[in-house]
């Protein structure tokens, strides 16, 4: 930690950044000192943009857990085969993002304006050292929690332990309560237009990230046994009452275009008066503009090429009637056609007789399919063109050379946008309303072991309401059906958020890692007929020898839960492991121990 505090350190000094009101155009001020800044709003807004700056894309296609998986080979996380680092931007960036805040919290504290103005700023710094450090508890656990900015390298604080993970998310706390007072509301917001400025974060972002931390930690030391049951339960009512001072802020499900569309749309309407469900987003732009003057995103069509989501992350959407596929009677097997999945046959838009694979809409609102209807050069969602081939030379089709044999997401993601560099504008969203509704359900139902039908209403069925799904989730059709109701929950935030990159922190939370990250990593069902060469394919063995048998085996291996014949297996279960000793923590770079002189100690299992 000692070198990048100094690094950080230093472009503190300098005068941090420059005043200007837009984050494009963030440089440091060369020519100013410590001494001459923080004297107005414009250099307190200016510091501030810093961190909008260095706050990193969401949605970079987050493939440590087992819903995505990638062209280029498996990643160590998922598959546990990583080993202790010397050095990680695991450690190292959090910690310089945090001591960009640290200084603006300590410099800001004294700026001659007016309160109102200087706590908004100070809010600011305050909300992203909350999201700092709690992503560096939710990987390592105990961080040090350093609060200041340093002057010198031998200030002792360098070599500062471990602090208990408890108290820095206390720290958390107080910082987002801070911030929730001073910071403007989502109502001060909701008639601002510029680009950027429609992104500082709000009262609203605040109060979201308790709701997620308070569930994230109370569910964490529940199901660790890392923590007594009143501490827990602390920690599941902070994200309640977030949650119940959040609603009064006047966040809503985006619902314009109707059951159909909104879904998708939700993430692609970047006006802030239309869409409510936005909380925190990072910006990008100007939209239509593309080159030196524009901040652009790395998550477009062509990016999922080298990506696919896993067949487990289909399996979780529900059917038709409500049921998941280990109980449901719509499921079709043997598939004959890539789409039968998603409920439809070969031509992509006639639905399967009898309503056999009818699904939760949600999943073909989220995943290309073959003649997909929305994958033309001139289909819109939300006013952006969103087609596969607006972006591509030819159509959405399966196992194409180059691309991962997965299923390829549509949400979240625009056609006509494809630029240079595989980037578009659209903003990414880091905090929705859908999260909090599925949120409280999960912590109103940990805290009680229960929940009530009215409850759920208000949340899962809410979010299924927005999609035209109608299987409503009641007690009693947990109880008829043999469901379990945790299970069913966590199915719902999980298909809500696919792909949001929030599936890692769940699965580490629930502690059901050890259960899910051991088995094998399936793309989609090959159906030679329908696959690029896909002939070619079929009558070659080092493609064939990856496909299951008509019982789901692979060279006499259970690998896929379901008898599914010419499922693709990308990685086989036997080239991946989870240790639950070890591997729910990170390991700590060498060099951060070697820096603290050993007042670091490493997480057990990584000794």
């Amino acid at each position: 930690m000692k070198k990048i505090i100094f690094i950080c350190s230093i472009i503190c000094l300098a005068g941090s950044w420059t005043g200007c009101d837009d984050l494009l155009n963030v440089t440091p001020e060369t020519d100013l000192t410590d001494d001459d800044f923080w004297k107005t709003e414009v250099d307190l807004k200016g510091a501030c943009n810093r961190l909008y700056q260095l706050y990193p894309t969401t949605g970079l296609h987050d493939s440590r857990a087992d819903d995505w998986v990638r062209e280029t080979g498996a990643d160590n996380v998922s598959a546990g085969s990583r080993a202790i680092p010397a050095e990680s931007s695991d450690w190292t960036a959090p910690y310089s993002r945090i001591f960009v805040a640290n200084n603006i919290i300590e410099k800001g504290a004294n700026a001659p304006v007016s309160e109102n103005i200087r706590n908004r700023y100070v809010g600011e710094a305050c909300f992203f050292r909350a999201w700092y450090f709690f992503e560096l508890v939710s990987k390592y656990g105990d961080v040090p929690l350093v609060l200041k900015p340093f002057t010198s390298t031998s200030d002792p604080d360098l070599k500062m332990g471990r602090t208990p993970r408890e108290t820095v998310i206390q720290q958390c706390y107080d910082d987002l309560e801070f911030a929730a007072e001073w910071l403007p509301t989502r109502a001060n917001m909701q008639s601002v237009t510029d680009e950027f400025e429609r992104r500082r974060v709000t009262r609203s972002a605040a109060l979201a990230l308790t709701v997620r931390i308070g569930l994230h930690e109370g569910t964490m030391l529940k199901f660790h046994d890392l923590g007594a049951e009143t501490l827990w339960k602390a920690h599941l009512q902070k994200s309640i009452d977030a949650y119940n001072r959040l609603k009064a802020e006047g966040h809503q499900l985006y619902t314009t275009g109707g059951a159909s569309v909104s879904y998708q749309a939700s993430f692609l309407d970047e006006n802030n008066n239309t869409n409510r469900e936005t909380i925190f987003a990072k910006a990008f732009g100007p939209n239509g503009t593309f080159g030196g003057t524009s901040v652009l995103n790395q998550f477009s069509i062509s990016c999922n090429d080298a990506v696919g989501v896993t067949r487990s992350m289909i399996d979780l959407y529900l059917y038709a009637d409500g049921l998941p596929r280990e109980k449901s009677s719509l499921v079709v097997n043997p598939e004959t056609s890539f789409n039968n999945v998603f409920g439809y046959d070969t031509d992509g838009v006639t639905p399967l007789a009898g309503g056999m694979g009818a699904r939760d809409p949600r999943l073909p609102m989220s995943f290309w399919r073959i003649n997909d209807p929305q994958d033309t050069p001139t289909a819109q969602v939300a006013g952006i063109i969103i087609g596969w081939s607006s972006a591509q030379p030819v159509p959405y089709e399966t196992f194409q050379p180059l691309r991962s044999y997965g299923y390829h997401l549509k949400k979240s993601v625009a056609g006509s946008l494809f630029l240079p560099g595989d980037r578009d504008y659209i903003d990414r969203f880091g905090i929705r309303w859908s999260e909090m509704l599925i949120s409280y359900a999960e912590a109103f139902y940990e805290i009680n072991g229960s929940i009530t039908d009215a409850l759920l209403d208000e949340t899962v069925n809410a979010l299924r309401g927005r999609v035209g799904f109608n299987a409503k989730l009641t007690n009693a059709f947990v109880s008829a059906n043999g469901l379990d109701m945790r299970e069913e929950i966590h199915r719902e935030r999980t298909v809500e958020m696919m792909c949001e990159d929030r599936r890692y922190a769940d699965i580490i939370r629930w502690k059901i890692a050890e259960r899910v990250l051991p088995k094998a990593m399936l793309g989609a069902k090959f159906t030679a007929h329908e696959a690029t060469n896909g002939l070619v394919l079929a009558a070659d063995p080092t493609f064939t020898s990856w496909l299951t048998d008509a019982d789901g085996k692979l060279d006499g291996v259970q690998e896929y839960d379901y008898p599914e014949a010419d499922v693709r297996v990308i990685e086989k279960s036997n080239t991946r492991r989870f240790n639950p000793a070890r591997d729910y923590f990170y390991p700590i770079p060498t060099f951060e121990i070697a820096q603290s002189e050993g007042n670091i100690k490493q997480n057990p299992g990584w000794e």
